[in-house]
């Protein structure tokens, strides 16, 4: 058996599990964010009066935060109330962060767990070696209630990442130009494995943002076995006993593909798909409006980090607005407290707070009709961060500095501090 398996396994109490098999899995810790006020409403049309367990579920206020509108306000009322109530341990509120960022550095996710969350970029958290997908609000109301839900054994294909980036150039590309190369339905309701010599040496940030995205190649989890960096990182957060499942020698993959990363240069994804990948130097010179730093996928220390290396010192394009959303009240903090935040606010950045913002086309930072926004988020699609008359380019932390300094889609390279 795959690792992947073992877990799903164990948490259906089976010694073994078949790929097509359907299992009834007990889930270690599920997660509903603030869009999903219905999974309180489907809990008690079906019956529910007591959560299973109220140290394994929590609640978090990401999408709207702070509540932007009357709706959203209510939403989180209803929620709160529903919290307070069931005396749920854990509640993360629009102070907090995407929940993505919190729960592990919360220490509530590690290695061979089931993570169940309402949001579909719950594949985040094969970065720790974890069964992590997302769930509608139906199904999170029978957790809610059971503990338990079902699941289809996926297939799982390999994904062999081997080399050494170059300066500049970040896991945001990486994971970009696979996506170009195998296209947006290569793993529907599969898993993926991401491993090779890059991966093993991945830090922790880097390995959420390349997991994060598995969805967008349709996977209904990925998985990466945890290095040290990831062990350290657990074992400081959390004091859950936990063994790391091992993939077995003969296991036999659906499918495997081989990337080598060593002349990788900086990718952009055009409108309107994730799949539409092209490197850098193939983009025309393109008006940016906007840039975005921030959500699940690109507003950890580390994003920030590369946005300061290449706006040290300099002011962004007065044509062009930079928007900068910490992933988690952590992170802005560990930011603030080495000088990021000044450094990138004296260029021209503006910072809101923790939490998705515009990744949705929810608030700070909806987009106009006609205006072209790049971003380190997730998804490119017609009205995903405002208008359906908007255009937005995904890219790295680093290519949407550059882009905001320089008012148009520019090679992060040559501006990036200390890159010749």
């Amino acid at each position: 058996m795959h690792a992947i398996e073992k877990i799903l396994a164990k948490a259906a109490g089976k010694e073994k599990v078949n790929t097509g098999e359907i299992v009834k899995a007990k889930v270690d810790f599920a997660e509903v964010n603030d869009i999903y006020l219905q999974t309180i409403y489907s809990f008690y049309e079906m019956g529910g009066k007591e959560v299973w367990d109220k140290d394994k579920l929590c609640f978090v206020f990401d999408h709207y935060a702070p509540a932007p509108t009357i709706r959203s306000a209510q939403n989180h009322k209803e929620m709160r109330q529903f919290a307070r109530q069931q005396g749920l341990t854990n509640h993360f509120d629009v102070n907090a962060g995407v929940c993505h960022q919190v729960m592990p550095e919360a220490g509530h996710v590690w290695p061979g767990m089931i993570l169940v969350a309402t949001d579909s970029h719950t594949t985040t958290h094969g970065a720790f070696g974890a069964f992590g997908t997302g769930v509608g609000a139906t199904d999170m109301a029978t957790i809610m209630i059971s503990g338990e839900i079902w699941f289809r054994v996926p297939e799982i294909i390999k994904i062999e990442i081997n080399g050494n980036l170059k300066p500049g150039v970040m896991a945001k590309d990486v994971i970009l130009h696979i996506l170009g190369q195998l296209g947006a339905d290569v793993a529907v309701y599969k898993a993926i494995e991401f491993c090779g010599s890059y991966v093993e040496e991945l830090d922790v940030a880097e390995r959420m943002v390349i997991c994060n995205m598995a969805v967008e190649m349709g996977a209904k989890t990925a998985y990466m076995v945890p290095n040290h960096k990831v062990l350290q990182y657990i074992r400081a957060r959390s004091s859950h006993i936990f063994a790391v499942p091992e993939t077995d020698e003969d296991f036999q993959y659906a499918a495997s593909y081989l990337f080598e990363v060593d002349e990788l240069l900086p990718q952009v994804a055009l409108p309107h798909s994730v799949e539409n990948v092209v490197p850098i130097n193939e983009v025309e010179q393109v008006r940016v409006d906007q840039a975005f730093i921030g959500a699940c996928t690109g507003g950890r220390v580390e994003d920030i980090e590369a946005a300061v290396n290449i706006l040290r010192g300099k002011k962004i394009s007065p044509n062009t607005r930079l928007v900068i959303i910490p992933a988690s009240n952590e992170v802005f903090l560990t930011a603030n407290k080495r000088g990021y935040i000044k450094e990138l606010v004296d260029a021209g950045a503006t910072f809101s707070t923790p939490g998705c913002g515009p990744c949705l086309g929810a608030h700070q930072g909806v987009l106009a009709p006609g205006e072209v926004c790049v971003t380190a988020s997730n998804r490119n699609f017609p009205g995903r961060m405002g208008s359906t008359e908007a255009e937005v380019y995904l890219a790295s932390p680093a290519t949407v500095a550059a882009g905001a300094l320089k008012g148009v889609l520019s090679d992060p390279r040559s501006e990036q501090e200390g890159v010749k």
